[in-house]
């Protein structure tokens, strides 16, 4: 394991993101975390130094390409590459399919899907350059099973898995792995506002009858980022207590 390697995890300052750079720092990566909510980064910051570690942290808006793509270059042109890319940002629009707006689905797939496609095409050049490479993209068990008032939201996690495995046969040959994370109901800022009638819900199909923590998320990211992991690629890791056997 190279301890230069350079780790960019997206929407890095909160929940599962904030998790995901916590335990990138503690496997010596240098990690970069993008974000829009600049207080968020300020704290991100905070807790990560006092943990003991320190991040670089960038303000920048996904969905405008030209920033993304600049943001990320920079990062590569001083680092020598992106090494590890955890597309992680996501956002969610619920509403039922008859009553959902063009806006919530453009903006979603803005989000979810677009900016990581083209936050992958960037980091790919470096990485087919270097030989080396990790693509980690967190769909989720919804854009597996679907879910009922998310139809754009199960859309752009469904994206991730097709892109995700795309990918895998156009680079693998270069040293690059591409695989997914699929978390079920874990616990963070988006879920803790569901009705309680959905959580009951949740528990009633989770064979751990809880719900999961970032923190596991974040190790499985980890392992995925590791060099223990290269023999696996296109992959779809589901961390969510059983929910998707």
């Amino acid at each position: 394991m190279s301890e230069k390697r350079l780790a960019v995890v997206t929407g890095a300052a909160r929940g599962i993101g904030r998790a995901i750079v916590l335990e990138l720092l503690k496997q010596g990566r240098i990690v970069a975390g993008l974000d829009l909510n600049t207080a968020a980064l300020a704290e991100l910051e905070k807790v990560v130094a006092d943990a003991g570690f320190s991040v670089i942290t960038k303000s920048v808006d996904i969905t405008k390409t030209e920033l993304l793509t600049e943001v990320l270059e920079s990062l590569s042109k001083e680092y020598g590459g992106i090494a590890i890319l955890v597309n992680n940002a996501g956002i969610t629009r619920d509403k039922l399919m008859m009553q959902m707006e063009d806006a919530d689905y453009d903006i979603l797939m803005s989000v979810n899907l677009r900016a990581a496609f083209m936050a992958t095409r960037t980091a790919l050049r470096p990485m087919v350059r270097n030989k080396f490479g990790r693509i980690i993209n967190i769909s989720s068990v919804a854009g597996v099973f679907g879910q009922a008032g998310s139809a754009n939201y199960a859309a752009s996690k469904a994206g991730l898995i097709g892109m995700t495995k795309s990918i895998v046969r156009e680079v693998a040959k270069k040293g690059i792995t591409a695989n997914c994370i699929a978390p079920g109901f874990i616990l963070t800022d988006m879920t803790s506002t569901l009705p309680d009638v959905v959580k009951e819900a949740a528990m009633a199909v989770i064979p751990a009858r809880k719900m999961g923590l970032p923190e596991d998320v974040a190790k499985a990211v980890a392992f995925l980022a590791s060099d223990e992991s290269g023999y696996i690629n296109g992959q779809v890791l589901h961390v969510d207590g059983g929910m998707a056997m």
